[in-house]
């Protein structure tokens, strides 16, 4: 159901495509284009983490700036962000012993060497997800709910999780699921993503939105990482929010409301900045400054010898 949306090009042969669906929509949330299947069930994996972190904020969580980019944050695990874990967990009264989430090394290859140099090993700290979970936690103790039962999918974190999104998105979760953290999981379409990508991009200044949407554009490195594309994307694209998630998934929102969700259907991380930009370029936005987001490149020997292409064209709504 899915349609070709990238080709990877080893020199001037065609080695492997990728398949998926895209979507955009205006400032009002109505589709502007898509291609493949953009109205099914999508899993948005870490791209929910923004409106995860946005029914914290509605809930009274006490966080602003870095820490609340922390809470969103599929992060590398460079000392910053492991710092800023426990600056969450301390000012909560709680330790990184309090975190459910799964033991990991590192997500950046630095970080995670320099953990395995000391002789450390996986952590639930370590975890790319734990910024989120320590802001759970932290939600939990400011509205006097229990912690020890916080990932279960009827704790009233978790209905305050599924509600924001439901509320952003413009439509009922579809289905239900477990995250590679352990967090509640809730399939909505890919649309209904994007939809609420731009309207939190486009939140009124003092909303709960809002503060969710100017700490991740404002401290972007705290989001993801040194060198990571979402991070590159939120410095070139002032004001813009964008997420990437697990499975080929992507969302971004711009000021004016307009946004674009990605999904590749393998899986694959490699072609989403690719097929990403190539979308916000169909959609007017300016990617000059982004341009080496969208640089995939194809090694042989440690030789660029080729690089992945955008290979779809967008059906206008």
């Amino acid at each position: 159901m899915h349609e070709l949306v990238a080709e990877v090009w080893r020199g001037d042969f065609l080695e492997s495509v990728h398949h998926g669906s895209v979507v955009a929509v205006d400032g009002d949330g109505k589709q502007v284009f898509a291609v493949g299947q953009p109205d099914d069930l999508t899993f948005p994996r870490s791209s929910n983490k923004p409106f995860q972190a946005l029914a914290m904020v509605r809930s009274g969580l006490d966080l602003d700036g870095e820490l609340l980019a922390l809470a969103c944050a599929s992060h590398s695990g460079e000392p910053f962000h492991i710092e800023g874990v426990r600056r969450i967990l301390a000012g909560a009264g709680l330790t990184e012993h309090d975190l459910q989430c799964t033991a990991d090394l590192p997500l950046g290859e630095q970080a995670k060497a320099d953990v395995l140099a000391a002789g450390g090993g996986k952590a639930p700290i370590y975890m790319n997800c734990s910024g989120k979970h320590a802001a759970m936690l932290a939600t939990c103790v400011a509205n006097g709910w229990p912690t020890e039962n916080y990932l279960d999918a009827d704790h009233p974190l978790q209905l305050a999780a599924r509600a924001a999104l439901e509320d952003l998105a413009g439509e009922p979760v579809g289905a239900i699921g477990v995250d590679g953290c352990g967090a509640p999981l809730f399939a909505i379409t890919l649309t209904g993503l994007a939809r609420a990508f731009g309207r939190l991009a486009a939140a009124p200044a003092g909303s709960p939105e809002h503060r969710v949407a100017r700490a991740m554009s404002r401290h972007p490195e705290w989001v993801g990482g040194t060198g990571r594309d979402v991070t590159e994307l939120m410095r070139g694209l002032p004001g813009a929010v964008a997420k990437d998630g697990a499975e080929g998934v992507y969302g971004i929102g711009l000021p004016d409301g307009s946004a674009v969700a990605v999904k590749i259907a393998d899986g694959s991380s490699r072609a989403r900045p690719v097929v990403l930009v190539a979308a916000l370029r169909r959609l007017g936005v300016d990617v000059d400054a982004i341009a080496s987001v969208a640089d995939v490149a194809v090694l042989g020997h440690g030789v660029r010898v080729g690089e992945l292409r955008p290979a779809f064209v967008m059906v206008s709504a």
